[in-house]
């Protein structure tokens, strides 16, 4: 595929904007619909938009070399939206959005721990920043959101587990096949506990308004088009370029929770946000410079 960087960082931005308005619709949802049920059903219909997508398109395969590799992470990614689903019904989406956003900070450590990468003073220095900023925003000791920010913070260690591991193979496999696979783990691993939850679905869907499950299907589309644009703008431009525009989905969280919650962060919440911001991006920046720059650019917890 011929570089297009500003196609490129058009569609990474519109994978922002997906995840974000995603979250804020879970956390609306989250009032009236189990989270089991919410789960399962994003990633079965991620699952079925990529079946149709790839048996369409004979360029590309359900075949994969690393079966393993795929099971593993599509069940990381599947930890981390469990975790971002149940963390949203509990905190505002633009700070739940701005700690998640750590992640890149946190694949420095792992990276440093794991492949054995070293870790520069400039790195520490962003790592220590992001750490501030996320402090900034929860305020230890303030009452303001408790111990709802373990799950966003779970949601970043896990998506930076996530990405690491997914730097070995990436270059192995082919992104829509990965794809389809992260989508078809979370659906068979979701079943079992969706059954298990005792929640009758076809009753709970049979009687849910059409408004609620417009909404619901909504979440499956938006989280599957937000995966879809996020690999193809990893084709258009280099993911040096990329990275850093994922983190507009704080300014879109920002908005769209401020269009359906009328909640904006304050003034403290929106230093912390920055701080993260500033430091995430430089610290994404930095990432893709190096070895492990194969992972891929699934930063969000979606």
């Amino acid at each position: 595929m011929i570089p297009r960087p500003a196609l490129g960082i058009a569609a990474i931005t519109g994978a922002a904007a997906c995840f974000a308005a995603m979250d804020t619709t879970t956390r609306y949802l989250g009032a009236f619909l189990a989270v089991q049920l919410m789960l399962w059903v994003r990633y079965a219909i991620h699952t079925a938009v990529m079946t149709l997508w790839l048996a369409a398109d004979r360029s590309k395969t359900f075949r994969t070399a690393h079966p393993g590799f795929q099971l593993l992470r599509g069940s990381l990614l599947l930890c981390s939206s469990t975790l971002a689903f149940y963390g949203l019904q509990h905190l505002p989406v633009a700070e739940f959005t701005a700690i998640v956003l750590l992640t890149p900070l946190l694949v420095t450590l792992l990276a440093g721990w794991l492949l054995g990468e070293r870790v520069s003073p400039l790195r520490w220095a962003l790592v220590a920043g992001g750490f501030i900023g996320a402090l900034i925003v929860i305020r230890p000791g303030s009452g303001l959101f408790g111990w709802a920010v373990a799950f966003p913070l779970a949601a970043a260690f896990s998506n930076a587990a996530f990405q690491v591991m997914s730097s070995r193979y990436a270059a192995h496999e082919n992104p829509y096949t990965t794809n389809f696979y992260t989508g078809l783990t979370g659906t068979l691993v979701m079943t079992p506990f969706l059954i298990a939850s005792g929640i009758d679905a076809d009753a709970v869907l049979l009687a849910t308004p059409p408004l609620q499950l417009g909404l619901l299907l909504a979440i499956g589309a938006l989280g599957t088009a937000g995966h879809l644009l996020l690999v193809m703008a990893l084709g258009l431009a280099p993911t040096a370029t990329l990275m850093p525009f994922l983190y507009t989905q704080v300014g879109f969280a920002a908005l769209v929770g401020w269009l359906v919650f009328r909640v904006l962060p304050d003034t403290w919440g929106w230093l912390g946000i920055g701080v993260i911001a500033v430091c995430g991006a430089a610290g994404a920046w930095l990432n893709m410079r190096r070895p492990v720059s194969a992972v891929e650019a699934d930063t969000v917890a979606d």
